[in-house]
């Protein structure tokens, strides 16, 4: 699905909106926040690298977001000073900004770069390699320079401290864990409060001749950070490259309740029978983004065939209005509108299907009792409840 598609629905749903109830409105419109955020304003996160320049920033982007295609990327020429985007092969796409060595005559440069876009995440790199190991100066500029410079819409720019261990069986974990400590403590101490340490990972030569690599438990803990931290619109983008399985529910979630709660309302109004197709074409919108959440491409047309294949024809959209109907008779307010049916309504049912399908990879079979399991929930559910 390309995004002029998801524009147009996204528009008929923003003046389908205006003809609901106030109250009902205003909470459509707020669904609608995180999708357009997610889909029609995606874009690559913004990784900001400062602090030790001795490794080549190829190598650093490699062992951290692709160790897969390490010797493609760790020879990448990235340019100093300006955003760069660099493609992670059929994962996906980070930008980048490195400015890591540059003399004071560059920092104007720096300075316009992030006022044009902001970092998303500065990354603060120490190289224990060295005899300075960690640089004054560096911690320095990061506090007076780039958190002063770095302008987000967020609370704070937020920081990812990476220290780089020398190749040497000397080194043992006493010595590892004292370098973590003393960069964590650092950049604690830069940030006094204001900037948020999300965390403090280590770069380990692979051995001679092979560059840098993350260990494994620090790889997945940097990568669920990532997609949890990084604002919604590039969090898809993340959760991409990452294949994150618990970011991808965790945004497969949201869209499944976001979709959900805007069919639940729009479909429970006395609103004009030819306007009930945008329900249809909003459940499409729903499964295509899951599977883009899993690293497949979106296509409206192969997500109309799981819908298919999954028993529900096109008239679902019929059923879900009349169902939502009689669900809103048992629940006085939005709020409870909304928890009523996340718990089994016709598009949660799926949605769930969807996810674990796309994301969990289960059999076509069991996404289909996946999805008659959940709308049976609803059905058998006490009118009280």
């Amino acid at each position: 699905m390309n995004p002029p598609s998801l524009l147009q629905i996204v528009e008929r749903l923003e003046r389908l909106a205006g003809k609901l109830p106030s109250k009902i409105q205003k909470a459509v419109l707020a669904e609608l926040t995180p999708l357009k955020q997610l889909f029609l304003q995606q874009r690559p996160p913004r990784f900001l690298f400062v602090g030790a320049s001795g490794t080549p920033i190829g190598q650093i982007i490699g062992a951290l977001f692709a160790p897969a295609d390490v010797t493609e990327t760790r020879d990448a020429s990235v340019p100093i000073c300006r955003w760069y985007d660099v493609n992670l092969r059929d994962r996906g796409t980070i930008s980048v900004l490195d400015a890591r060595g540059v003399d004071d005559s560059a920092f104007s440069q720096l300075q316009d770069e992030l006022k044009y876009q902001a970092a998303d995440i500065i990354f603060f790199l120490s190289d224990e390699r060295n005899a300075e190991g960690l640089g004054k100066r560096d911690l320095d500029d990061l506090k007076v320079r780039y958190f002063a410079w770095n302008k987000t819409p967020e609370t704070g720019t937020k920081v990812i401290g990476i220290s780089i261990l020398p190749l040497d069986e000397a080194v043992g974990p006493n010595q590892i864990n004292l370098a973590a400590s003393r960069l964590q403590l650092a950049l604690r101490s830069n940030v006094a409060g204001r900037e948020p340490l999300l965390e403090t990972l280590r770069l380990c030569s692979a051995g001679p001749d092979q560059g840098l690599e993350l260990p494994v438990a620090e790889a997945q803990r940097l990568m669920s950070t990532l997609a949890r931290e990084l604002p919604n619109q590039a969090r898809l983008e993340m959760i991409r490259i990452s294949r994150n399985r618990e970011a991808q529910h965790e945004v497969a979630q949201l869209l499944v309740k976001s979709t959900t709660a805007i069919c639940a309302a729009i479909g429970a109004q006395p609103i004009p029978l030819a306007d009930l197709p945008i329900l249809t074409s909003l459940q499409v919108t729903m499964i295509s983004g899951i599977m883009y959440v899993s690293g497949r491409e979106r296509s409206l047309r192969a997500a109309t065939e799981f819908i298919g294949a999954l028993g529900v024809n096109v008239g679902a959209a019929m059923l879900l209005r009349e169902g939502a109907r009689a669900i809103l008779k048992f629940f006085p307010g939005w709020g409870n509108v909304v928890g009523g049916l996340v718990a089994g309504s016709g598009t949660y049912a799926i949605g769930r299907a969807a996810t674990v399908f796309f994301v969990d990879g289960v059999s076509l079979k069991d996404a289909r009792r996946t999805y008659l399991t959940s709308r049976k929930r609803v059905s058998h559910k006490p009118h009280g409840v």
